[in-house]
């Protein structure tokens, strides 16, 4: 027969993996949901939605397994940390998974005629975005504070992206009005890469809090 502990540990690295899958979820719909911007592809934009209730389900079981650890398990100060940060961070990743599927959403808006710039900040907003979601995760289970503090820098750059976007697309609707409905669903993309990046930043928060036992704030 296995020990209590081994057996909580078993299920802290289930924990692990649950959270894991539902990253990897939230990091597909990410892509699935700039590919069918850049493709208008209305159809992608659809399952991208779609996918958003594997998040939820995921959410709702680790949610239901972090309370019945703490309940039952009386789990000692860095595991209660751990199991902390996992409800944390399950509830910000299904924040990922809502803000993309508003970005899918506004991308079936802007299906069906050329857009008046091409798409090159947003997909490397995207690109970065996604980065940070992986390797903020990996560092949740590698226990792995680089990776944090590699997040931080990585946040910056979304920050100067979506700011330096922001002051384009302004001045591309003073220019010229007709650019005006594109230029606002464009601008909604990028907030919501830009609060997709606040979450992030809130899970590597976490990962911070696990390692130290210090709740600090990264941005």
């Amino acid at each position: 027969m296995s020990s209590p502990r081994k057996k909580f540990d078993a299920e802290l690295a289930e924990l692990n993996d649950s959270l894991l899958r539902m990253g990897t979820i939230a990091e597909e719909m990410l892509g699935k949901a700039l590919v069918a911007l850049a493709n208008q592809d209305v159809a992608l934009a659809d399952e991208t939605i779609d996918m958003d209730d594997l998040v939820d389900e995921l959410n709702l079981d680790i949610e239901t397994t972090c309370l019945r650890l703490i309940a039952t398990q009386q789990p000692a100060a860095r595991d209660l940390r751990v199991i902390f940060a996992a409800l944390k961070i399950a509830g910000d990743v299904e924040r990922v998974g809502d803000y993309t599927v508003d970005i899918a959403k506004t991308a079936k808006k802007l299906a069906g005629r050329p857009l008046f710039k091409p798409l090159e900040d947003i997909p490397r907003l995207q690109a970065i975005v996604r980065q940070m979601l992986h390797e903020t995760l990996d560092a949740f289970v590698s226990r792995d504070l680089s990776l944090v503090h590699k997040m931080i820098d990585d946040d910056d750059q979304v920050d100067h992206l979506y700011h330096s976007l922001h002051e384009e697309l302004v001045g591309f609707m003073k220019k010229d009005p007709s650019t005006v409905e594109q230029a606002v669903h464009l601008l909604l993309i990028a907030r919501y890469l830009e609060r997709i990046a606040d979450h992030v930043t809130n899970i590597g928060e976490r990962v911070f809090y696990v390692e130290t036992g210090e709740l600090k704030e990264l941005h």
